[in-house]
């Protein structure tokens, strides 16, 4: 499966999914993304120390947050960048993660999930650098596409093992 294929999957399996299915790969998903691990690499001189307690309190609460408070704590982090470019890859992740979860809180959009989707494909992607024409042929990939899939469509992986019968 090449990358574009991944994604129009991805975007078909968060359209078809029920709401119940959505909100479990949400949550799922953005707490993949604000794990603690992602932001050990973070130089100090990337966030003011404001911004770093605003990261850290939303990332802990990300599931209890509300979407107002979730707003206010991005807006410290925003403010408190330190750097024109180059932020660091998992610092990145943990924010972009945030803010597509507080815009799904805020609109209930669908769009923000695929959003999610796409951050931790690629998440995987910084670590295993996959091949864009066979982009599940790592182990780490290929788990990553089935935990999206179990999540967003949990009868097909029971369809899949009813055809290997």
């Amino acid at each position: 499966m090449d990358y574009s294929e991944l994604e129009a999957d991805v975007l078909r399996l968060i359209v078809g999914a029920t709401e119940g299915g959505v909100r479990a790969f949400g949550e799922e998903t953005v707490t993949r993304l604000v794990r603690p691990e992602l932001l050990s690499g973070a130089a100090e001189d990337e966030l003011t120390e404001e911004a770093r307690s605003a990261l850290t309190t939303a990332c802990a609460n990300v599931l209890t947050i509300s979407a107002a408070e979730l707003h206010d704590r991005l807006a410290t982090i925003y403010d408190g960048i330190l750097v024109d470019d180059d932020l660091d890859p998992g610092l990145l992740t943990a924010i972009s993660a945030l803010a597509h979860w507080k815009r799904y809180l805020e609109q209930n959009r669908r769009g923000e999930l695929y959003e999610l989707a796409i951050r931790s494909i690629e998440d995987i992607d910084h670590e295993v650098s996959a091949d864009l024409d066979d982009f599940l042929a790592t182990p780490q990939m290929a788990a990553e596409y089935e935990r999206i899939r179990r999540l967003l469509d949990p009868g097909a992986g029971q369809e899949r093992g009813a055809q290997r019968r």
